[in-house]
């Protein structure tokens, strides 16, 4: 995922940040979706948005849930886990769960701009 990002011009920074936000997607539709079972299907597609944006959509066959109630735990709630919904609203631009036709399973959309690159990067 960063290596396509790196293609598209995000700056390093960026880049690890989508990777982030993807793993974190992830692990939850495995964790949460799928109780942790390893061999059900998941799609990933992404494709550029106009002016070099990135869109990501990750699609599963797991349980529907109201996508009103995903959320984050409280930040002041320390304890391990349970962060990776804040982690991709705070690194991505647009985030948005909605249950997939048929009902069955879930697709998440996730949007990085361009704007959001301007001084995205301080170690380049």
């Amino acid at each position: 995922m960063a290596a396509v990002a790196r293609r598209m011009g995000f700056p390093e920074s960026a880049c690890s940040q989508i990777a982030l936000a993807v793993d974190e997607a992830l692990c939850n539709v495995i964790r949460h979706g799928y109780d942790s079972a390893t061999d059900r299907p998941i799609w990933l597609r992404l494709w550029p948005e106009a002016g070099n944006g990135l869109r990501i959509m990750i699609e599963d066959e797991a349980k529907q849930v109201d996508p009103e109630k995903i959320q984050s735990r409280d930040l002041e709630d320390i304890r391990p886990g349970g962060l990776g919904v804040h982690i991709m609203h705070e690194v991505m631009d647009s985030v948005e769960f909605v249950r997939r036709e048929g009902g069955v399973g879930m697709r998440l959309t996730m949007v990085k701009t361009p704007a959001a690159r301007v001084g995205d990067d301080r170690d380049e």
